[in-house]
């Protein structure tokens, strides 16, 4: 471990003291596995995160799921008690994890402007070019991944408020067009959504890049105004308060400086998860967004986060999931954001979660000696 290795420890356990493992039913998540194995071996492995578990520290674990087909839940978790071991992670602050949620939007656009959709998705302009210790202008800090090169000058790129007010336009990046400037907004918070034109096609839009600013919350600004009870805040309670303040909609959605690019994504089944930083479709409930600085994608988390009972009909949430994504404000060893589908339904699931949680990883057995 590294630079992180102060904030937390990894405490091995048994599964038979994981409270919730013996309810789970992770074989959905075997398909998945699969697929991170092809993006590992053909495609190119995960960058390796703090915590120092690497992709070829994986490879045994989804090589013997290649061939597993588990016949009952029991099986499926039998396979995991076989090839891992659990460890909790323990925050040296003594704070629980905390888990939130997110989803894939559905948007209805247009691939051409006009006085109903007047508000673009931009693809990545040629001017955003990512930056490192070796290009990074001195006083720029050193959370800025992006930056903007230009007349061989590298400066930070120009935030929300510059680009809403039209510094991108004319340059031919528009992917397509909504009709809500909140809409837009709350896909970037996504990072992905399903895109439905007049025509009846389908498209899909995905993260491709940032300008570079931190990411700022709009809710928590809401609530220090006092607009917004903190117990009441969720992304109804923000997007509700913007339809009732509409003269407030731009100097709130400019707090947040940070600005999303996204490319384009094939819908090969528009009923498969949307594909996200680990390059694999995601699936609904098993998906899991954390902080990659941290951990590497593909790992499995069992997530217990006994607050959160709206997921799963009233019963405490004990899940098993894969980390397949991230997010500028997934920050901390015990960080997640757990993907709860494609649509408005799961909009208002992803809403409302805001609960504390208990991580565990499952580390393969032959990288689980390293962390004893």
């Amino acid at each position: 471990m590294s630079d992180h290795a102060s904030d937390f420890v990894l405490q091995a356990i048994s599964f038979d003291t994981l409270e919730g493992w013996k309810d789970d039913d992770p074989s959905g998540l075997f398909e998945v596995m699969r697929s991170c194995r092809r993006q590992i071996t053909d495609v190119k492995p995960y960058r390796t995160g703090s915590l120092g578990l690497r992709s070829e520290d994986l490879l045994p674990l989804l090589a013997a799921a290649e061939d597993f087909t588990p016949s009952s839940p029991a099986s499926a978790r039998a396979f995991f008690e076989m090839h891992c071991r659990p460890f909790l992670i323990r925050r040296k602050d003594g704070n629980s994890g905390f888990v939130t949620a997110f989803y894939e939007p559905d948007i209805d656009v247009s691939d051409r402007p006009d006085e109903i959709f007047r508000f673009p998705f931009y693809r990545c302009p040629d001017d955003l070019i990512d930056l490192d210790d070796a290009n990074r202008p001195a006083g720029l800090d050193k959370a800025y991944a992006f930056g903007r090169l230009h007349e061989d000058r590298v400066t930070a790129y120009p935030d929300r408020r510059t680009i809403d007010q039209g510094f991108l336009e004319g340059r031919g990046l528009e992917i397509a067009w909504a009709k809500s400037k909140v809409d837009v907004f709350f896909v970037h918070v996504q990072g992905a959504a399903r895109l439905r034109y007049e025509d009846g096609r389908i498209g899909r839009i995905t993260y491709a890049a940032k300008a570079g600013h931190a990411f700022s919350a709009i809710g928590k600004l809401l609530i220090e105004r006092g607009e917004i009870d903190r117990a009441e805040i969720s992304m109804q309670a923000i997007r509700a308060w913007l339809g009732r303040n509409p003269e407030h909609v731009d100097e709130v959605l400019w707090h947040n400086r940070s600005y999303i690019f996204f490319r384009e994504a094939p819908v090969a089944d528009p009923e498969a998860g949307p594909i996200a930083a680990a390059k694999v479709p995601l699936l609904a409930g098993r998906s899991l967004a954390v902080d990659r600085v941290i951990h590497t994608f593909g790992f499995p988390f069992f997530i217990r986060a006994e607050s959160l009972t709206h997921l799963d009909q009233g019963r405490p949430f004990r899940r098993l999931m894969l980390a397949l994504d991230t997010g500028s404000a997934i920050i901390g060893p015990a960080r997640g954001d757990i993907f709860t589908g494609s649509g408005n339904m799961a909009g208002e699931s992803a809403g409302t979660v805001r609960n504390d949680a208990d991580f565990t990883i499952l580390i393969p057995n032959t990288a689980a000696g390293r962390f004893d």
